[in-house]
């Protein structure tokens, strides 16, 4: 079986950085790709950013130039640096790990941790 755990959310004000971290552990052989999603009630959940295991990035068009994702591989953990962060970031974050081979690849989820941006 393999975990999520993240951490680093909370309540910050507009403009401000929060850093999100997210481990994964367990039984597993290797990780394609991890990254971030997020969601509000009432909408669909949306990329944020994820990072591939050669460190190839993608991120959402909402947040290019404010976010950044990065990866310890030796760690099996991804971070998200949040800078100038806005109300409308406020949504639940959740990790994800894509590609997670242990016999056969699946994907992983992690349970959520909220991110609240005040004005």
């Amino acid at each position: 079986q393999v975990q999520l755990v993240e951490s680093g959310g909370g309540l910050v004000q507009a403009g401000g950085p929060l850093r999100l971290s997210c481990a994964a552990s367990g039984t597993f052989i290797s990780i394609n790709a991890m990254g971030w999603y997020r969601q509000v009630p009432g909408k669909q959940r949306e990329l944020v950013a994820t990072i591939t295991s050669s460190g190839n990035t993608n991120y959402g068009d909402s947040v290019k130039g404010r976010f950044a994702i990065s990866r310890d591989n030796a760690k099996n953990t991804v971070y998200l640096q949040m800078n100038s962060l806005k109300p409308e970031d406020t949504a639940v974050y959740y990790c994800a790990a894509t590609g997670v081979l242990v016999i056969s690849r699946r994907d992983y989820w992690g349970q959520g941790t909220q991110v609240t941006v005040s004005s």
